[in-house]
């Protein structure tokens, strides 16, 4: 059992950086990704001296000018307009702080096993997720393990529950979907192609529970994950090879997998359905479109229909159209739609910048990594599916990738200081 406590350890960190949350014993400004930032840099500092040399990726020069470029104009609004909104306009710190966050979690999940790739961090990634959905039904339903969180963990746990929304740590409403959605399609993504996996029937087993139990408890938390296990599925079926004139082995013997533990997931979910209330509420919620559709014949939910009844807001004159109005915070528009509150703050000329980013990040992993090309595509088409929803983005999973052991190694694609030091 000692031997598994690394494992539990990194778990944790992983758990902090991507799902952050504050403490109540310490400042409400202070979360668990700041944390683990300073954590990076000063790891990034002593890995450099101990090297003699500072080595950067090439490949994230350019979003860091892009992430300059972006916040610039979010000054220039608020600068236009009066305003003392600088939500997006410190986006070039949070560029930073994700990536300190990031190099934290690789340089822990290196320590413990030695290398960190993609294969590993997905499983790190998918053991939290798992991990965040059950500790979501513990707290929802163990009065005292909630007690005990909230006591400890501050993370907007009254408005939840107000709304009676499960929660786990740091895991709610659409920033958990958007999470959920990158890891289910990040383990469509290994199963599909990762020929290791595919040859280990428990490590394939032990990731399609996982698979699963996001995909059901996941859309409890937030129905933005039901945007992800689509995207999920299609890239599963591409990828699994069951679909080619000659199918290999290792393709038939994934299919008949994850045959048997979807039956074993819709078995389950219909008997807990039938037989616990609170696990039938739970559905209701999560499915709610489907449920309407086998029910009265059309797919719709209360959310969308809120958003599509009163969340479309559009700038009312031609500055703010261009170069926004300096304002996001507190909701002051009343909408959620990301693709609304960005053109509000900083117009069309900062989100067509913004949007930039997330167009050549997925460009340029996806040409990094040609295995992975299909999943980075995707990447891109989530963002702006995600935005017609909320405004959030996705960074924070490319901070992940810049840190794995294939861009920081040094290569004639970086640039090395040797002996700078």
């Amino acid at each position: 059992m000692l031997r598994f406590i690394p494992y539990f350890i990194v778990g944790i960190i992983t758990s902090f950086y991507f799902f952050p949350v504050s403490f109540t014993f310490l400042p409400d400004n202070v979360n668990t990704k700041m944390i683990l930032a300073v954590i990076g840099v000063a790891l990034a500092g002593y890995n450099s001296i101990k090297e003699e040399r500072i080595t950067i990726p090439k490949g994230i020069i350019i979003p860091a000018c892009i992430a300059v470029i972006f916040s610039i104009i979010c000054l220039i609004s608020i600068d236009i307009n009066h305003s003392d909104d600088y939500s997006y306009a410190s986006y070039i710190v949070s560029f930073f702080v994700w990536l300190g966050g990031a190099y934290s979690v690789c340089m822990a999940i290196k320590r413990v096993h030695g290398v960190v790739d993609f294969k590993l961090l997905t499983y790190y990634l998918a053991g939290v997720c798992l991990s965040q959905c059950i500790l979501a039904l513990m707290i929802d339903n163990i009065p005292i393990l909630q007690r005990l969180v909230d006591s400890v963990v501050r993370q907007g746990q009254e408005f939840l529950q107000e709304v009676d929304r499960l929660y786990g740590i740091g895991a709610s409403l659409d920033p958990a979907g958007v999470r959920f959605s990158l890891v289910l399609i990040m383990i469509a993504g290994l199963l599909g192609n990762d020929q290791e996996t595919r040859r280990n029937n428990l490590t394939i087993t032990l990731l399609l529970i996982a698979f699963f139990t996001i995909a059901v408890v996941g859309n409890m938390i937030s129905r933005t994950t039901i945007i992800g296990l689509g995207c999920a599925v299609v890239y599963f079926v591409i990828s699994s090879g069951l679909f080619r004139v000659l199918i290999k082995y290792d393709a038939i013997k994934l299919g008949v997998l994850f045959a048997i533990l979807l039956f074993s997931a819709i078995v389950i979910s219909v008997y807990l359905y039938n037989s616990s209330d609170a696990f039938y509420n739970y559905s209701r919620f999560a499915f709610e479109g489907f449920f309407n559709w086998a029910e009265k014949g059309e797919w719709r939910t209360s959310s969308t229909d809120k958003l599509n009844r009163e969340m479309w807001v559009w700038p009312q004159d031609q500055r703010t159209w261009i170069i926004g109005s300096g304002l996001f915070d507190d909701f002051i528009y009343s909408t959620d739609v990301g693709y609304c509150r960005f053109i509000l703050y900083c117009g069309l000329v900062g989100f067509s910048v913004f949007a930039f980013l997330f167009v050549y990040l997925g460009a340029f992993f996806a040409a990094k990594i040609p295995k992975y090309r299909i999943m980075f595509l995707i990447f891109i088409g989530l963002t702006f599916v995600v935005w017609l929803k909320v405004a959030t983005d996705i960074f924070f999973i490319y901070a992940l990738f810049f840190c794995l052991d294939q861009f920081i190694t040094p290569t004639k694609e970086e640039i090395s200081y040797e002996d700078s030091i």
